[in-house]
């Protein structure tokens, strides 16, 4: 699994490209391999075959010259037994004369005869030669190729390459066929005996065999029925052991073809036995066989290089085929992030990836109908939220002026309730009426001047006002009704708690880009961790929180979050309230 996680990429393209690519190189090593061992086993079966024929035709060559050799031979034989018949005894000399002359026609005739020896019991010896140095006649008779020859009975006897030992300071290589006068010859009624020696030109195996070429390193070589080794190419080093074959296993094997060595030194020995006995052998080297071992290489891996960069190449165009159209439908996904509902997939195909794509397309459409839909819920819900904040104050506040007004009525203050209604009446007209919900700072103002001088009446001149605010900012835009909620907590809960009279101050100004309005009083104050909490508690808790919750609630409902009330007060040092809202001119509202 941890192996198989390193070749998990990021990319799908990458992931396609990358299994394409593992699957064609393995096919492309297979095929070039499998290319490879299939061509190299036919030529080496083909050249195992040559091989075969031409060690075949080296097998026939030899056996027609042996035959050849063996019908010399029974003519030589021949020729003695007549001479025998016509003649006393085979020792005297005008038959031997006559014997030898007719070897020697033979060996004048023939190059690939060395010599022809006639020798019996009786110590005659006879050759091709006018005036032989033979050696001592015991030296001859205990000869390797007389005892096979008496051994034979009659048969013709081969031996293997040696050095002929029968002239005295004359030593060639010879192969020696000798056989023993056939029964029935007789000399004066009685069986004749001798061996004739054929000794066959050495140099005539080693043609045959030279000529036949198995590659750079390849040879023949020759076994007799033996075992022993007629003819070698590197002879001299197989007697001194530079040199060693797999005598011991050819000569115990049938025909056929077998291989041997180390596997740096592979030999594939070819065998064929001749009807004599002898086993000519092939060697051929298996690196040799396949001649052009190292080409083949070359191509096979020259062909499987091409066929691979060519399928490599249609993996990866094949793999940008299929992950176009996803990355397509990614680089939409994208836009959709960035909040772009508009967009759509261009189907370009019916398959797997096309039904994606319609499928994406259908979502879209419906998370911006979805979508659409929440907006228009939240506008609804916005306004219904203002409005009915907006209720929440107007009882609040008309619920403290009534009271106020009972009370100068049960006084007797007739003045002032007539005074005290009208500024009453003038206040509801400001923030009943049915105008937008954007106001001039202005008009706001004219709103909370009624409001004050109500207040100072019923509070019977408690506090004193003052109204501060910058020219700039009259004509911009405010809420409705947001600055009374304000005035009416400081005079509620400052100057109504003071033994002496107090002071409320109201100012506006920019700062920073936006407009903030304070309401300042010097009433007893609160805690600082007090006067922070007191947006966060719940409207429907109640209290003196409740008109101010409004209030922040209305405007960062209506300009945002950034936007709203916030506190700052002390004990004993009064409070201060700021409404921060953005600077909006009338122009602005008119435009909407």
């Amino acid at each position: 699994m941890k192996i198989w996680r390193i070749f998990q990429f990021k990319s799908i393209h990458t992931n396609i490209a990358f299994a394409f690519s593992i699957i064609i190189l393995c096919t492309t090593l297979i095929l070039s391999v499998t290319s490879y061992r299939l061509s190299a086993d036919a030529v080496t079966e083909n050249s195992l075959e040559y091989t075969a024929e031409l060690i075949e035709q080296v097998n026939t060559n030899i056996q027609t010259y042996v035959g050849n050799m063996e019908s010399i031979s029974a003519q030589a034989i021949g020729h003695i037994a007549l001479s025998m018949q016509n003649s006393d005894d085979i020792g005297q000399p005008s038959t031997n004369k006559q014997i030898s002359e007719y070897f020697r026609s033979i060996v004048a005739s023939r190059l690939d005869i060395v010599s022809i020896v006639y020798i019996n019991s009786k110590g005659v010896v006879v050759s091709d030669r006018e005036t032989p140095a033979f050696k001592p006649y015991n030296e001859l008779i205990s000869q390797e190729w007389f005892k096979e020859a008496k051994e034979a009975k009659g048969k013709v006897s081969l031996s293997s390459s040696h050095v002929q030992s029968i002239y005295k300071k004359d030593y060639k290589w010879v192969v020696s066929m000798s056989q023993l006068l056939p029964a029935g010859t007789k000399v004066k009624g009685e069986q004749a005996d001798g061996v004739l020696l054929v000794d066959l030109n050495y140099n005539v195996i080693t043609d045959l065999c030279k000529q036949i070429h198995l590659g750079k390193k390849g040879y023949i070589f020759i076994l007799d029925s033996e075992g022993e080794i007629v003819y070698h190419p590197e002879q001299q080093n197989i007697y001194n052991h530079l040199k060693t074959e797999a005598i011991t296993t050819i000569f115990n094997s049938a025909d056929s073809t077998i291989k041997t060595g180390k596997t740096n030194e592979n030999k594939i020995y070819t065998i064929r036995t001749a009807s004599f006995g002898w086993k000519i052998v092939g060697v051929s080297y298996p690196d040799e066989l396949v001649g052009k071992k190292q080409k083949m290489q070359t191509s096979a891996a020259a062909w499987g290089l091409f066929s691979l960069i060519i399928a490599l190449g249609f993996s990866i165009i094949f793999s940008l085929t299929l992950t176009k159209p996803l990355k397509k439908l990614g680089a939409h996904m994208k836009q959709v992030e960035t909040g772009d509902f508009d967009t759509r997939v261009t189907i370009e195909s019916t398959n797997e990836i096309g039904k994606l794509s319609r499928t994406f397309n259908m979502m879209i459409g419906k998370i911006k109908d979805l979508m659409q839909q929440i907006m228009d819920e939240q506008e609804m819900k916005r306004v219904s939220e203002l409005k009915a904040l907006q209720a929440q104050i107007h009882p609040h506040f008309l619920y403290n002026t009534l009271d106020s007004i009972i009370w100068m009525a049960e006084m007797g203050k007739v003045e002032k309730v007539v005074e005290m209604t009208s500024a009453l009446s003038k206040l509801l007209r400001t923030s009943i009426s049915k105008g937008d919900e954007l106001i001039p700072i202005s008009v706001e103002l004219d709103h909370i001047q009624s409001y004050l001088t109500i207040q100072k009446i019923r509070y019977r001149d408690k506090f004193t006002f003052t109204i501060d605010i910058d020219p700039d900012i009259i004509e911009c835009l405010i809420l409705r009704v947001v600055l009374q909620p304000l005035i009416e907590n400081a005079i509620y809960h400052g100057m109504k708690a003071r033994a002496d009279k107090g002071f409320i101050q109201v100012t506006g100004r920019k700062v920073d880009g936006i407009i903030e309005l304070k309401v300042m009083d010097d009433g007893p104050g609160m805690d600082p961790e007090k006067a922070h909490n007191l947006l966060l508690r719940s409207p429907s808790e109640g209290g003196k929180s409740m008109g101010l919750q409004n209030v922040n609630q209305r405007i960062t409902l209506f300009f945002g979050k950034a936007y709203g009330l916030t506190f700052e007060s002390e004990l004993e040092e009064g409070t201060t309230v700021t409404i921060r809202i953005p600077i909006l001119m009338q122009e602005v509202s008119e435009g909407e």
